[in-house]
């Protein structure tokens, strides 16, 4: 079958169903790769099991349809496009990476001429490209520069990053000039910059296109710096703790709480696991929010009141120093 530019282990998927003698299979896939939903249940299909797909919106490995599954007495997960970041046994999950099949050299050659300026270059990208960095690394050495891809260990591959961990590029800001982000959007590759703050450059191989994200750094900075602003009038706030089974972080969700209670304010502890503008709009009496689940939930969406990250809480508190935020990065990983 042809899954447009991704390889969705075709025959792993009818072996592993196979193997395991699973009589209903609960598939999960993120917003781009559903619409080979019904491909892929066709393929679980041939084993004899039942499949269903999740149609409900999958934002990453740390949003697992378990539950849903157990209600649906599945007893097997396919999840595509992302790894394992979550332990848990209620159910197995296989994972597929989705690997992009589309070549990112010509793009990384195209890349080198943005660079120009830095000698020493980290290399990021997402789980679809992670088998592209190799190659990657040999251009840019060819074009002269000295190339750091780190593996902490943490992730599945070296220079991989999520949409929320980016403990692979972190670990390497101080050796390098900038990074180059291999991958489509600017979503992970936004990431990259804010949680080094150091000069991002994305190259797509699905467009051809190579820009920065320096402006758009700027504008968020911009943004979050006037949500702090905000946050620091509010008398009454309400901490979002996230119910998805890798986003539930009640001991900071109470931890956010109590330092909310300290600064002579009113604490309440919200349990969603949608976190949209129209939930929190259900709540007229609070002034302004904390956000434990997402960390991205902030960055790439816009509500009626100022929505903070911990870390953010921190600077509007004054236990943190704005300047320190910015240079250390946004994100706590």
């Amino acid at each position: 079958m042809s899954f447009s530019g991704f390889d969705l282990e075709e025959k792993r998927i009818e072996a592993e169903v196979s193997k395991r003698k699973a009589k209903t299979v609960f598939i999960q896939l993120p917003e781009g790769l559903k619409k080979h939903g019904p491909q892929l249940a066709e393929i679980v299909g041939r084993t004899g099991a039942l499949p269903i797909i999740s149609a409900d919106p999958c934002y990453g490995a740390c949003d697992l349809t378990v539950d849903e599954a157990k209600r649906l007495t599945a007893d097997l997960i396919i999840h595509f496009g992302h790894s394992e970041t979550v332990k848990q046994s209620a159910l197995p999950i296989i994972y597929i990476d989705a690997k992009a099949t589309l070549s990112a050299t010509e793009v990384v050659k195209k890349a080198t001429s943005h660079i120009k300026e830095w000698r020493k270059v980290g290399l990021a990208t997402t789980l679809q490209h992670a088998h592209a960095l190799e190659k990657a690394k040999v251009t840019l050495i060819e074009a002269g520069k000295e190339v750091t891809v780190c593996d902490l260990g943490i992730l599945k591959y070296p220079g991989q990053v999520t949409g929320c961990n980016f403990s692979n590029v972190r670990a390497i800001t101080d050796q390098v000039d900038g990074f180059l982000f291999i991958g489509g959007g600017k979503f992970h590759a936004l990431g990259v910059a804010l949680s080094t703050a150091r000069p991002t450059i994305a190259a797509n191989p699905y467009t051809g296109e190579v820009f920065s994200l320096e402006g758009e750094v700027q504008r968020i900075w911009r943004k979050r710096f006037a949500e702090i602003y905000e946050f620091r009038k509010a008398e009454r706030v309400g901490v979002i703790l996230g119910l998805k089974i890798g986003q539930k972080r009640l001991n900071q969700a109470l931890q956010m709480k109590k330092l909310v209670e300290d600064s002579a304010r009113k604490a309440t502890v919200l349990a969603l696991r949608e976190i949209t503008e129209n939930a929190l709009r259900q709540f007229p009496t609070l002034d302004a929010f904390i956000n434990t689940a997402c960390p991205r939930l902030a960055l790439d969406n816009s509500f009626h009141k100022p929505v903070l990250a911990p870390r953010e809480v921190l600077v509007a508190l004054d236990k943190l120093e704005w300047e320190i935020l910015c240079r250390d990065g946004w994100f706590e990983n």
